[in-house]
């Protein structure tokens, strides 16, 4: 069994990323932090390192739990990290900020107001 794996490498057999190429250029933006500090695609990581990983908002964060240099099928892939609970309540959170939040195109019913609706918006602002 191997003790350290790149970043890169990890990250695809995990699952976060579609390729490998994706995920290193991730990294390179510093999208993706290894123990709170920026990282390069071939950094080495081992079982412990916390990962926080900036695909959407908010930012997933993990601990590792094992390697594997192979891309396995979703559930094996989901026992190679654990999700912090801050970060689980942070999705949460941010999920039903996003559920609750208004459409903001349903506040318009009829579309760009017309000529018309113009003149009467302008009429009862005094202008």
């Amino acid at each position: 069994m191997m003790d350290k794996l790149r970043l890169d490498k990890w990250l695809w057999a995990a699952r976060f990323y579609k390729t490998r190429s994706l995920a290193s250029q991730e990294i390179g933006k510093g999208r993706v932090l290894v123990n709170d500090q920026a990282a390069k695609p071939a950094r080495e990581i081992a079982v412990g390192d916390r990962v926080s990983v900036r695909k959407e908002d908010p930012p997933i964060h993990v601990h590792v739990r094992a390697l594997s240099a192979v891309r396995g099928p979703a559930p094996v892939a989901r026992l190679l990290y654990e999700e912090t609970a801050e970060s689980i309540a942070a999705r949460e959170r941010a999920a039903e900020m996003r559920r609750l939040a208004p459409e903001p195109a349903q506040g318009i019913a009829a579309g760009r107001p017309t000529k018309r609706d113009r003149r009467l918006i302008d009429q009862m602002r005094g202008k």
